[in-house]
């Protein structure tokens, strides 16, 4: 079996294929101070929930947006699972063409996207990764990655907004009973809900312009179904979508 693992600076997600299939998913809070015996041990728990162990591996891919968690949770695969994993880099194999002006710029958890939705959903495509930051990343029909847009994602917003406006509260992001909000909370859940799905129909109406009007949209992340039940902008929902990229880079590099 197959161990993925994104490292983003807020979730840590972990997925176990056998072949082509997710066996098991996990999604876990990125911790910058933990070190590497604890990644190491926690590694072996989820593992240890699906009645497998190190034993079971046969490899392990890694993406990572977050360098010095990178080396830790390297260290934990090599001396918990006994594994090195294969970490989406420069030179790693991947099958898509990068145009964006530096490469390496590009985090590796947007080019696992971009394998994805290219094998699995096909291109032109324009994938919407809700994590910390919201990324709008453009595949053109050739399956080259283009580029795209980056932004504050949504719970990054909503913290700066109570953090730095002293009469509002902080509140949860839950669907307010209509656009006008009739009270403070309402008003904030509606601006934060309602305000970022104009924002995502706005990008995606642009993205259109230039990748034409067969494009696909796919959105990954942990708030991607809180969105996509707002809009018809979405076409499809995916959110594993990074995992699955992993998946078949690993494939690739074999």
């Amino acid at each position: 079996m197959l161990l993925t693992i994104d490292i983003g600076n807020t979730n840590l997600t972990l997925g176990l294929y056998e072949g082509e299939h997710l066996k098991s998913h996990w999604r876990l809070s990125t911790d910058h101070k933990r070190m590497p015996d604890e990644y190491g041990l926690q590694l072996l728990g989820v593992l240890q929930q699906t009645g497998c162990d190190e034993n079971c591996l046969t490899g392990i891919c890694l993406a990572s947006v977050v360098p010095h968690l990178t080396r830790h949770v390297k260290q934990a695969c090599e001396e918990y699972l006994h594994i090195n994993p294969l970490i989406v880099d420069v030179g790693v194999k991947t099958g898509v063409r990068i145009l964006y002006e530096d490469p390496r710029a590009v985090g590796a958890d947007r080019v696992a996207d971009a394998v994805a939705v290219h094998k699995l959903y096909g291109v032109p495509a324009c994938v919407i990764d809700f994590g910390t930051a919201t990324t709008f990343n453009a595949v053109n029909a050739h399956g080259e990655y283009l580029g795209g847009a980056i932004t504050a994602g949504i719970n990054l917003s909503a913290s700066a907004l109570f953090q730095h406006a002293a009469k509002l509260p902080p509140v949860d992001l839950a669907r307010p009973p209509s656009v006008i909000g009739k009270n403070t909370v309402h008003a904030m859940q509606s601006g934060l809900l309602f305000g970022y799905v104009s924002m995502v129909e706005g990008m995606v109406s642009r993205f259109r312009e230039e990748l034409g009007e067969e494009m696909k949209v796919v959105a990954t992340g942990g708030l991607a179904e809180n969105i996509a039940k707002e809009t018809d902008a979405i076409d499809i929902i995916s959110p594993w979508l990074t995992l699955d990229g992993l998946r078949l880079i690993w494939e690739m590099n074999q």
